[in-house]
């Protein structure tokens, strides 16, 4: 595992082009602040192709979806695609409407994805067409836990064999998969679900990460960046705990963790398996 990815964007300093969601653009762009890379938040139709090409890698994120954004993703994704930079993609919330599901459909047609970031129901709504769902969360069904782990990475394989894509699908254990290459990450701590964007602020980290690697390494940058967010979240819930803080305090910690950490840290504490 190339741990040293961390000082490597923090050397390179990429250019991260986001269309993200309102509701999390702000804690996304402090993750990618955090990580040593550099945010750019666009998604104006007029704007999108010029920024793409100035940018080393774009995310899509799904996350509050309108007509207008769907175009601007097409149109920053074929830029980026051309120009062989690595698009990561979220479908949020994929199986909560058939609009969304339609319009995740049409941007995985129209742009080739180098990373798809989602937890299992996002993941298989994908794979299987809107089902209904609940929202950004993931169903109780289709947690991932020790005892279905193996449907879990199953599930992840079939949709990296579908888009021809890396995929990471995060939850309880976090499955990164790449051609027949299979990484689990179990870092992480039950109050990353109690803040708004941990999965956004995910996809920036994931995108700084994938913009310094090789495409063949796509599938261990993003699980390097999941066991990354992971540890930063369980270093700021001690930090937290210790100054009697709640999850205001503790999103605060999980950036200041980020900021701070290093290859070796991530080495040592990073809990990566290797299938």
């Amino acid at each position: 595992m190339k741990y040293s990815i961390v000082e490597k964007v923090r050397k390179e300093k990429p250019l991260i082009h986001c269309i993200t969601n309102y509701v999390t653009a702000g804690s996304v762009a402090n993750m990618i602040l955090a990580a040593g890379a550099s945010p750019v938040m666009a998604d104006g139709i007029f704007e999108v192709r010029e920024v793409a090409l100035a940018s080393q890698a774009l995310v899509l994120n799904m996350g509050t979806l309108k007509e207008s954004t769907v175009s601007s993703m097409i149109t920053a994704g074929k830029t980026a695609n051309a120009q062989k930079k690595p698009v990561i993609f979220d479908p949020v919330g994929a199986a909560s409407s058939s609009y969304r599901a339609y319009a995740c459909r049409k941007v995985l047609e129209h742009v080739k994805c180098a990373l798809i970031r989602g937890n299992a129901s996002e993941i298989k709504a994908l794979i299987e067409g809107n089902k209904g769902g609940l929202g950004v969360d993931v169903s109780h069904k289709d947690l991932v836990r020790e005892e279905n782990l193996e449907a879990g990475i199953r599930l992840c394989l079939e949709a990296a064999k579908a888009f021809h894509t890396a995929v990471l699908m995060t939850g309880n254990i976090d499955i990164s998969v790449n051609n027949d290459k299979v990484i689990l990450v179990r870092n992480g701590h039950s109050m990353m679900k109690r803040i708004t964007g941990a999965g956004c602020m995910l996809d920036g980290l994931a995108a700084a990460f994938l913009a310094v690697s090789d495409p063949e390494d796509y599938g261990e940058a993003a699980a390097l960046a999941a066991a990354a967010e992971g540890l930063c979240g369980e270093i700021a819930f001690k930090r937290t705990e210790k100054d009697g803080g709640g999850t205001g305090s503790y999103t605060g910690y999980l950036i200041d963790a980020v900021s701070l950490l290093t290859g070796e840290q991530l080495r040592e504490g990073g809990k990566i398996e290797i299938r």
